[in-house]
């Protein structure tokens, strides 16, 4: 199963008052913020919080963002920052170090994989993070408490029920296995081109009922049939002999 979450961050002034949250489905969702910060932070936030959240599942992770320096930032810049002793590649201190310290420690062991959706572009999973992110900022601007939300409440693993929540993505039951269809009648006419497996159909019939000796088949081939088997023994390293046998 996947868990599919949107993260995002808000910041009244960026920097000023900020705000963070994550989003699976009306059921699981957690908000917070600080009384200062800028927009990154909160993004940065957001995507930390999921991953402490959700870290007691074994289930894999899609992060929705609308930030794409979150996303570059943990998928492409942090193993060259993490090499040069966390800092940039023109020698300046990585930003919000003490964040995507963080964030490396909570992506370590975790199948995440990240998808950028544009903000503010009717996504419901990014529109449901971003109103609670912003809520969350207004609530410290206004110096009062923001809504936290119920946190991660989804159960997983062995102890699932059979439903499914919103974010909660189930594999499909596998398809039945299809009925052999018959081999398909040699197709009659000059210079009709057919598979060599169809020109050899006709001797399975001998094998309709089991015997109870070795029977002795004699096949007449064209030459181009013969270069056909032949090429097809080379390519797989055996003999004519092995070949003829591996289509009956």
């Amino acid at each position: 199963m996947t868990i599919t979450a949107a993260a995002d961050g808000s910041a009244l002034g960026n920097p000023g008052p900020n705000g963070w949250a994550w989003y699976i489905d009306d059921d699981n969702w957690a908000a917070g913020g600080s009384p200062h910060g800028t927009n990154n932070q909160g993004e940065l936030q957001a995507v930390l919080e999921l991953l402490r959240a959700t870290a007691g599942t074994d289930e894999s992770l899609i992060i929705m963002c609308d930030s794409k320096y979150v996303i570059d930032s943990i998928t492409k810049w942090m193993p060259g920052w993490k090499r040069r002793g966390w800092r940039k590649a023109d020698g300046g201190p990585v930003l919000n170090r003490d964040l995507m310290e963080s964030l490396d420690e909570a992506m370590q062991g975790r199948d995440v994989k990240f998808a950028w959706v544009k903000g503010h572009a009717g996504h419901d999973l990014n529109e449901a993070a971003d109103e609670r992110a912003n809520a969350a900022a207004k609530a410290y601007q206004a110096k009062r408490e923001p809504r936290r939300g119920p946190g991660f409440t989804l159960v997983t693993g062995p102890d699932a029920s059979t439903g499914s929540a919103a974010g909660l993505v189930t594999a499909p039951e596998p398809s039945p296995v299809p009925e052999l269809t018959p081999v398909p009648e040699p197709v009659e006419g000059p210079g009709a081109s057919q598979p060599l497996w169809a020109e050899a159909s006709s001797l399975l019939d001998v094998f309709d009922e089991p015997a109870a000796s070795p029977v002795d088949l004699h096949v007449t081939l064209t030459a181009d049939e013969h270069a056909r088997l032949r090429d097809r023994a080379d390519a797989q390293g055996i003999s004519l002999e092995q070949a003829l046998r591996r289509l009956i």
